[in-house]
């Protein structure tokens, strides 16, 4: 999609100031961006045996929100591989684990007594083990998993899904006119997920089972700390953020009802002290 104007007023009419983020698997490595540092990926064969370092594994702990943060600030990409993955969720999601370990599935769930904190999300490593099994990651086709701010993307790289960041007033407008491109009353989704479950494999899961689903996120509280305060993800197929970009002037943010909208919006950055930045597109 080379429509940078089409996407800047698209934004402008939205009330937007930051551009969303496009991701997309590659075999070429960005040549500027954020990365976790490299270590070892353990299999599920070699956790059977004993032989994992879980130790060394949690040590420089990297979160794929907590990467992606640092590119949205830095206006750069974000990229995951199997040797630079972060944390074993983030391996899993992306597509570069598989299966999932079961010391994660007790880790997200009640923990292991003596040894380990739960985080409490499900009642049990079972309830675990059958979310693995449903959100069934797909294998990452290609080396890097790229999220790169639109404007940045070169015309070889068109993203599977794009996230927009935003807080509820934004959110509300790509809600609707999600339901608007596609003329589904259930067109936007809200499952659970860590936060790179809802940027990537439910969009790509959806995807597979030929949904055009939005998806939102930003709701698992250990990836709060990397987004602003109230801000939820939003992630579109790119298919559907075309259709946003191109069809936005037949739909409600035209009208006053969006305009008094965008009033809010700009109350929102005034209370949280921030002024529009320059708007980037491509």
């Amino acid at each position: 999609m080379d429509k940078g104007s089409e996407i800047g007023n698209f934004l402008a009419a939205l009330g937007l100031d930051e551009e969303p983020m496009g991701m997309y698997y590659t075999d070429i490595e960005p040549e500027q961006g954020t990365s976790p540092d490299k270590k070892a990926l353990p299999t599920a064969e070699q956790e059977a045996k004993g032989e994992v370092n879980f130790g060394a594994v949690f040590a420089n702990f990297s979160c794929v929100i907590g990467k992606i943060w640092l590119a949205r600030k830095k206006k750069t990409a974000a990229y995951f591989d199997s040797e630079h993955y972060g944390c074993l969720g983030g391996a899993f999601y992306l597509g570069f684990l598989k299966p999932q370990l079961e010391t994660v599935a007790r880790f997200i769930s009640t923990g292991i007594p003596g040894r380990m904190e739960g985080e409490h999300y499900f009642e049990s490593p079972e309830v675990s083990r059958n979310f693995f099994a449903t959100i069934d990651p797909r294998p990452a086709p290609a080396r890097f998993c790229v999220f790169k701010p639109m404007s940045l993307l070169s015309e070889s790289e068109a993203p599977e899904v794009v996230t927009f960041f935003a807080r509820p007033e934004i959110i509300s407008g790509l809600n609707q006119l999600a339901v608007f491109v596609t003329n589904d009353f259930e067109a936007v989704a809200s499952p659970f997920g860590a936060g790179c479950t809802n940027l990537v494999s439910w969009p790509l899961r959806y995807l597979s089972q030929g949904k055009l689903k939005a998806v939102l996120g930003g709701w698992d509280p250990s990836e709060r700390k990397f987004l602003k305060p109230d801000e939820i993800t939003f992630s579109v197929p790119y298919e559907m953020f075309g259709r946003m970009v191109a069809r936005w002037p037949e739909s409600f943010l035209k009208t006053d009802t969006w305009t008094n909208i965008k009033k809010r919006i700009a109350l929102s950055k005034n209370k949280w002290g921030e002024t529009a930045g320059p708007r980037q597109s491509r």
